[in-house]
């Protein structure tokens, strides 16, 4: 299978080919991720909360963001790899954003960069693509700003909240995103949005219109149960399956039932041994 590219997401959306996407920050998940032939690998500030054991994506570093990105990209060469731009990196100045922009792409190697905001951000992604790195948008629910939106909650209720989405959408098209995440949005808002921008959209939340869709790795296969999003489809529970094999290696090793014969080293006679002592 050729490298996904930008021109061939949008070639998808064209055709009505529906797009898959979900989260990595390892190499043994992105070579998984590689041979299920998944689309888009996004790095995502998500990792603060499953992998570094953070109560919000906020305090996740660029050089924590860079470290994982890394072995991703070693994993996983054939998804595009999209590089989450943490809280802090892109809000102070368009220089600023600019710069930690290329230093996700130099240092940790992902093919793109993602931003949470909408218009307000548009002038940001205009200077970040101008200087060759390409943007995909984020807009609805942006966790890193939540406690300005009351907390975890759906965007772009009624009608004035909607166009406000669909303006963002727009804003981010024409400023060069190349596509777009919708989070946690109406059905009928994200299918609006879906229709009018001519870039891909990518749901998580935001139903079943959208070019594609993402889910959070650890959320597909029950491996964070802290909380469990409305609009995650889980896979598979490996997080119990894991906690149980645990458990049985525990009891295997007290039980002396492990290792066995087959998982031990021979090499030295009995006779040998006896002359050590």
């Amino acid at each position: 299978m050729a490298a996904v590219t930008i021109p061939a997401l949008q070639k998808m959306k064209a055709e009505g080919i529906k797009i898959s996407m979900t989260t990595a920050y390892d190499y043994p998940t992105a070579c998984l991720v590689e041979k299920a032939g998944i689309e888009i690998i996004l790095v995502g500030d998500s990792l603060a909360m499953t992998v570094l054991g953070m109560d919000s994506t906020v305090p996740v570093t660029m050089d924590e963001m860079i470290h994982h990105i890394k072995p991703v990209v070693k994993g996983a060469p054939t998804p595009l790899i999209v590089g989450d731009m943490p809280f802090g990196s892109y809000q102070v100045s368009p220089e600023e954003a600019v710069a930690n922009a290329i230093r996700l792409m130099k240092e940790g190697g992902c093919d793109t960069v993602k931003l949470e905001g909408g218009s307000d951000m548009a002038p940001i992604v205009k200077r970040i693509v101008k200087a060759g790195v390409p943007v995909m948008g984020h807009i609805g629910l942006t966790p890193q700003t939540v406690s300005m939106l009351g907390g975890f909650k759906v965007q772009g209720k009624g009608e004035a909240a909607a166009k406000v989405l669909l303006q963002d959408a727009l804003d981010l098209q024409e400023a060069g995103a190349w596509g777009l995440i919708i989070e946690a949005v109406p059905e009928n808002v994200a299918r609006l949005i879906t229709e009018k921008v001519t870039i891909p959209t990518i749901g998580i939340g935001g139903g079943r219109y959208c070019d594609g869709q993402v889910l959070v790795f650890h959320d597909m296969f029950g491996l964070f149960d802290k909380f469990l999003p409305k609009f995650v489809k889980q896979y598979a529970q490996l997080g119990e399956q894991i906690v149980a094999g645990l458990e049985t290696f525990k009891e295997d090793v007290r039980e002396t039932r492990f290792p066995e014969e087959k998982h031990v080293f021979g090499g030295v006679t009995e006779e040998e041994l006896k002359r050590l002592y």
